[in-house]
């Protein structure tokens, strides 16, 4: 599903974000994603977008090689994989419906296909009913519910969720993270990028903690470093 083969990034001054670099993800996995600032989280997600090629090393999402992809081909691979960030991304002066929305627009759905697609996804989130609200007029948590919603609508077979939890309360932070774990059980694959270690230490998920572009551990199970 996902895998990375020796990948090194290295960016302007000789900066090198990933140095040498191999993990395999497989289809249906939950993977946490945990390391200080600089050991190479983002520019892995980036990678995986293709936002970003890497300087050595081969990269495959979805059996597909993105190193020789044509440029053309990028949004097929961008329609497998939703993307959930910390700041939620929403357009602020467009509805909860419409935000979710511009993902169907992108792929080119028919108009049957939205009007059954977004009551769904909003039910799925626990946000039924919320369509015609603006974002300024909800929670942290029910935004970042509308950024999920975003990202599933698709129906991706990647879920890319960089610090889903970071500006959210314990509390709603849990909700967060009950529904991707629900969503890694229909079958999803879900890698989540963290600094939260006691999210990771209770899910009992698979972790990798990076340093320096480079795997300190693996940790099947979750738990330490």
């Amino acid at each position: 599903m996902i895998e990375l083969k020796g990948v090194t990034k290295v960016y302007e001054h000789n900066v090198k974000a990933l140095d040498n670099f191999s993990i395999k993800i497989d289809k249906g996995e939950f993977v946490f994603l945990a390391g200080p600032s600089g050991s190479g989280k983002s520019t892995f997600l980036k990678l995986l977008l293709k936002e970003e090629l890497p300087s050595d090393g081969t990269v495959y999402v979805n059996g597909l090689n993105l190193n020789t992809m044509k440029e053309k081909k990028v949004p097929y691979i961008r329609r497998k994989v939703g993307s959930v960030f910390q700041d939620f991304r929403l357009l602020y002066d467009r509805t909860v419906y419409d935000n979710i929305l511009l993902a169907l627009r992108v792929i080119d759905a028919s108009k049957e296909e939205i009007k059954v697609a977004i009551p769904k996804v909003l039910e799925q989130v626990g946000l039924k009913g919320k369509e015609k609200f603006y974002p300024n007029s909800l929670s942290g948590g029910e935004q970042q519910r509308v950024a999920l919603a975003r990202a599933l609508v698709t129906k991706p077979l990647i879920i890319l969720a960089d610090e889903p939890t970071g500006n959210l309360d314990d509390e709603t932070a849990e909700g967060i993270m009950k529904l991707l774990y629900e969503i890694n059980a229909d079958g999803t694959t879900v890698v989540v990028v963290t600094h939260d270690k006691r999210i990771i230490e209770k899910s009992g998920k698979r972790a990798v903690f990076l340093n320096e572009g480079k795997i300190v551990s693996d940790n099947k199970r979750g738990g330490n470093e």
